[in-house]
């Protein structure tokens, strides 16, 4: 299902049935989603522990796949997230760009880090 034609609720509605099939509901509560979603965001970063950049082959299918797998279960973590406590991802994702564009102004920090 490429992204052009994938929807969030479309893929919220999938890990929801992937967990009401395993009848893990009772264990989804923004706590525990919160911090899994957190140990998944340090298995991403732990490929790229002790690597330059320049070690870094995203054409090496290995490593690209491992990398794509921890960002699936990063993603799938905000999914159920999102589902747990009723939040609408695309709602909140666009009032955070607001915020973020009124905080960074392009003009003001285009090409700077901080």
């Amino acid at each position: 299902m490429p992204d052009a034609t994938a929807t969030v609720q479309s893929l919220r509605d999938r890990v929801a049935a992937f967990v009401r099939e395993r009848d893990w509901e009772k264990y989804h509560n923004p706590k525990d989603l919160a911090i899994s979603l957190n140990i998944e965001a340090s298995e991403l970063l732990e490929l790229f522990q002790w690597r330059e950049p320049r070690e870094v082959d995203l054409r090496d299918p290995a490593f690209r796949e491992a990398m794509e797998d921890e960002l699936a279960d990063v993603f799938i973590y905000c999914l159920s997230l999102a589902n747990a406590i009723g939040s609408d991802l695309s709602d909140v994702t666009v009032r955070k760009l607001v915020k973020n564009e009124r905080k960074y102004p392009a003009g003001e920090w285009r090409g700077r880090a901080r």
